[in-house]
């Protein structure tokens, strides 16, 4: 049987020289040109998964829409571009001793790797009449990834058997093919694995949001909102190694094609068979936030963002504690990171892992606290601090806390800028530009979320967003 984790990685690995990966918010490509940046300049469909109570502000527009905006973007924090370079473009050059080295060092770290990527592929917002607020739908298609690994972890992936805390329980290299023996005295995973985590979620999002004005007092605006979105479950694989505990477990589509063996007819298995997207698992989520305007020029935004949960119920499996087993690897000939990952977790083989049938997993939605403030000088200039936190370390979620400036300047009444300063999320500083063409009813654009990265050797990051079909009817396009 091969491990759901194998189809995963690889499917993440093949996906990622395709383009770029990145946070959930950056399909809205003028976000991305200012980091991400958001919670106090969107106004319509845009605010799903950001604050709701935006719809419920006036709004420049009767009926938004939008197809295919995406955003997508990788980055490392411990990887140098050369490295990232030949992991994602070089997997069958040779490695010689040296790079083996230099490849446990930079495979080391709490952020080897993030990647995203959101299509929103239809969002609509329509703005109701008499002061009835504003209400907006979307379906939007998400991905994540994340990968931390320890000392040990990583020179288990390079060098297999040859990894030394595998030699020193281990010392007789395994070429039979046959497991070996657990050593007894052998420590247990959780703690030779301590700080790693492999973490993959695919999900399709069916969300409405809803905005009201709640109360307008002079030099002062208050503006509630709620969000509801259905989530289907494609895929996960979630495996997090901290403070000697162990949670690794896994749900894939049949789209990812996976023998299940002997595990298929297993009392404790839901098989999910057939082919394409069918989802594994099913979930709703909650957004709720507020929204001010003091005065003529400043905006607040706070809102909750992603509670709920997600229940897994086909083609579940989970791992436990063990102790640490002679691996089958004999470690990395090649550049080839994402199949050697792989194998770790295969249950073909020895390995790191060893599997069980489940009948389903629940888990906690990504969570996040979003906070922003920002200033509109005018229709040609705004700028805003946002700073959003995660709540929860579930698969998708940001790895850390991010905080970001952004600002929009039109120098032209055809051209919009963007860009900014932001830093956390696991990406590290950024330095994102945008560009955005407007029109009275329609819009297009193109952003990075951070320029540096694109050309730094340290830190690489490469990020895009981009869309051509937006439009905004019934009021003077401001872009938001």
């Amino acid at each position: 049987m091969k491990a759901p984790f194998h189809y995963a990685l690889l499917a993440l690995g093949l996906a990622l020289p395709g383009s770029a990966w990145a946070q959930n918010e950056l399909s809205n490509f003028s976000a991305t040109g200012r980091g991400g940046v958001i919670n106090t300049f969107a106004t319509d469909y845009q605010v799903i998964g950001i604050n709701p109570a935006n719809l419920g502000r006036g709004t420049d527009f009767k009926v938004a829409f939008t197809i295919a905006e995406t955003g997508a973007g990788a980055g490392s924090q411990s990887l140098t571009k050369t490295m990232f370079k030949h992991i994602l473009y070089d997997g069958k050059q040779a490695l010689t001793p040296a790079d083996r080295t230099l490849l446990v060092q930079q495979l080391s770290g709490d952020n080897v790797l993030n990647l995203n990527v959101d299509v929103t592929t239809l969002g609509l917002a329509v703005t109701l009449p008499n002061g009835l607020g504003g209400i907006a739908f979307s379906n939007r298609q998400r991905v994540a990834g994340h990968l931390a690994l320890n000392g040990n972890a990583a020179d288990i992936i390079v060098n297999g058997q040859n990894a030394a805390i595998v030699k020193q329980y281990y010392p007789t290299p395994n070429t039979s093919g046959n497991a070996t023996p657990t050593n007894p005295n052998a420590p247990l995973i959780s703690t030779v694995l301590d700080g790693t985590n492999i973490q993959a979620a695919w999900t399709s999002e069916y969300n409405i949001s809803y905005g009201l004005q709640v109360l307008d007092k002079t030099g002062f605006k208050l503006s509630a909102g709620v969000g509801y979105r259905y989530i289907q479950g494609i895929g996960i694989a979630d495996v997090r190694v901290s403070g000697g505990n162990l949670y690794a477990y896994s749900a894939l589509s049949p789209l990812f094609n996976i023998n299940y063996g002997s595990l298929a007819t297993n009392p404790n298995f839901n098989l999910e068979s057939g082919t394409g997207l069918r989802p594994v698992g099913k979930g709703n989520g909650f957004d709720f936030g507020l929204a001010a305007e003091v005065g003529k020029i400043v905006r607040l935004g706070a809102s909750v963002t992603d509670i709920g949960s997600m229940t897994w119920t086909g083609n579940v499996l989970q791992a436990s504690d063990q102790k640490l087993q002679q691996t089958a690897s004999t470690g990395l000939t090649t550049y080839d990171v994402f199949t050697e990952i792989s194998k770790q977790f295969d249950q073909d083989k020895q390995s790191l892992f060893t599997y069980e049938a489940a009948k389903e997993r629940k888990a906690s939605l990504p969570a996040k606290l979003r906070l922003g403030g920002g200033v509109r000088i005018s229709q040609f200039f705004e700028a805003g601090l946002d700073v959003t936190l995660p709540l929860n370390k579930v698969a998708g979620n940001l790895t850390s806390p991010f905080v970001g400036v952004g600002v929009d300047y039109k120098p032209l009444h055809w051209l919009k800028l963007s860009s900014g300063f932001t830093d956390g999320a696991g990406y590290g500083k950024s330095l994102p530009l945008g560009l955005t063409f407007v029109t009275p009813v329609w819009e297009a654009g193109i952003s990075t979320r951070d320029l540096v990265g694109l050309l730094s050797e340290e830190s690489p990051y490469t990020s895009v967003a981009f869309g051509v079909l937006r439009f905004k009817i019934g009021g003077e396009s401001t872009t938001n």
